[in-house]
């Protein structure tokens, strides 16, 4: 669960020890391509959700070429700056009126190894609150810092059944990495994700981001980031985590110190994820 490159990654991690993988994705980013088409069309974010299906495309040359062709992006004219997995995504939704069947149609169109949801089935806006008040819009509280607490606008956003069907099942939730309030507790936000997350029997995973994400978690250690899960209803069972650039903090959980990256700047590497993940199961 989650949003953006994080959500991916772990997707690339997952495909390589799990059997069945579902991904539910925060559907509030409104920046970018993404926040242009909300904006024109009444849609979820299809960007994240983007994201996901190339994550988990198939192996054949067209489930590839599929996949690349999703991420190309238009660098002039109209269309400049958007990516063709979100025009098409956004297409076939508006050809149907269901987001949902315009997700489906496209993981099938890459080969998706694994379901992809979204967070809610309509649009939602993120709105956050902090010390200096509060803000609607996920680019803007991610831009603004000093986040306390993050909720939905409407409050009460309804999500795909087969995806609150899914955490009920699951072996193993992963959170993240990603950004803290703005990805991970934008999909925790929706209240029957959140609430299917507490009454699950799962290992709740919280991955952590490799580094501080500046303004949003400026000087945050690994307890702060499991504090924020806990203050939105969320008790992770276990951290993985790197604590070579975010301090740990008085965590008081159970955790994985495991250096997941070698290089300043590169983001978590699949195949060191997959491992750390399978060696947490039960």
């Amino acid at each position: 669960m989650g949003g953006g490159h994080g959500l991916a990654n772990t997707l690339c991690a997952a495909r390589i020890y799990a059997k069945s993988i579902v991904a539910i994705v925060s559907a509030a980013d409104d920046g970018g391509s993404t926040g242009r088409l909300r904006a024109a069309m009444g849609i979820p974010a299809p960007g994240d959700i983007r994201k996901c299906l190339v994550a988990l495309a198939g192996e054949s040359e067209s489930e590839r070429a599929w996949a690349r062709a999703l991420e190309y992006r238009f660098e002039s004219g109209e269309l400049e700056g958007h990516a063709l997995g979100n025009l098409l995504i956004s297409g076939l939704a508006a050809s149907r009126g269901d987001f949902l069947w315009a997700v489906s149609e496209t993981a099938d169109l890459v080969g998706a190894v694994g379901q992809v949801f979204p967070a809610t089935v309509d649009p939602v806006s993120l709105a956050g609150s902090g010390p200096n008040g509060s803000r609607v819009g996920q680019a803007l509280i991610a831009a603004s810092g000093e986040v306390a607490s993050v909720s939905l606008l409407p409050a009460e956003p309804e999500a795909p059944a087969a995806a609150v069907s899914a955490i009920a099942e699951a072996d193993q939730i992963i959170l993240g990495p990603g950004s803290l309030y703005t990805s991970v507790l934008a999909a925790l936000s929706v209240p029957p994700i959140r609430t299917a997350v507490q009454a699950c029997r799962a290992q709740v995973v919280y991955v952590a981001n490799l580094r501080q994400q500046i303004p949003e978690t400026s000087g945050y250690s690994i307890a702060d980031h499991v504090e924020a899960l806990k203050a939105h209803g969320i008790d992770p069972s276990v951290v993985l985590c790197d604590s070579r650039e975010i301090a740990l903090g008085n965590l008081g959980l159970p955790f994985e110190d495991v250096a997941l990256s070698d290089a300043p700047g590169e983001g978590h590497q699949p195949a060191r994820l997959a491992a750390a993940l399978l060696n947490l199961l039960p």
